[in-house]
């Protein structure tokens, strides 16, 4: 399956998830940036809250796009020790890279938060969204981060991964929800129709969006007694 874009791959991830619709004990977490977009259908569709968690991979001096780790919000990370010791990184390297990102990292907390409230997820099913994953490294980092904060259980949720990921996931959260499982896997963009980059202004619009969306009562009772509500 080719997604159009990040709202239609939302739409069709949110239909997958239709059990956690209008429950007062869920929340959606997006992944700035490119999450964002395809969490702010899910919240929507679901009559959920939308909120972010920001992750920054460690990439390898010279080579970034290679990831020995990640940063989550919580300042939690997470190594790669087989890459880290394959490639012979040292403790000056990693912290020299971890620095950088965690600059980064609370640049965009702070730029995406704003004056929202600190997250508070005791007790709560967290919706982790992003628009798609690769290897999971980052994401293990989220979880090992959200875990601390002490939700009730952790979803991730995500409209397409390749199947080596999807198991190790599988070992870290309480259910995946994954469209799209395919094999061979070259990238996330290859499944998007449009995969342009997403700017810091469009996730502050889409949370602001979403923080006015105003949810309404899901009322469980008789048709005899919402009659009688309504009079």
């Amino acid at each position: 399956m080719i997604f159009r874009n990040r709202q239609d791959a939302g739409r069709r991830l949110a239909s997958h998830l239709q059990k956690y619709a209008n429950r007062d004990d869920v929340i959606v977490l997006g992944v700035p940036r490119g999450g964002v977009p395809v969490a702010f259908q899910v919240a929507t569709a679901l009559n959920l809250p939308l909120d972010i968690f920001v992750l920054r991979k460690l990439g390898v001096p010279g080579h970034e796009e290679l990831a020995f780790g990640a940063i989550g919000s919580g300042g939690v990370r997470v190594l790669n020790r087989s890459v880290v010791e394959h490639l012979g990184l040292s403790d000056l390297d990693i912290a020299s890279v971890t620095h950088t990102e965690r600059e980064e990292l609370e640049r965009r907390e702070s730029l995406y938060r704003g004056n929202r409230a600190p997250l508070d997820l005791q007790g709560k099913t967290v919706i982790v969204v992003d628009d798609g994953i690769a290897t999971g490294s980052s994401l293990m980092a989220a979880i090992h981060a959200l875990r601390q904060m002490k939700p009730v259980a952790i979803v991730v949720a995500t409209p397409v991964a390749p199947p080596g990921t999807c198991h190790r996931l599988l070992q870290e959260v309480d259910e995946l929800v994954c469209v799209e499982i395919p094999e061979p896997f070259y990238g996330v963009g290859q499944f998007y129709h449009d995969f342009s980059q997403i700017s810091d202004e469009e996730v502050n619009e889409l949370l602001d969006r979403a923080s006015k969306q105003v949810r309404e009562p899901q009322y469980e009772g008789t048709e005899a007694e919402l009659r009688g509500a309504r009079h």
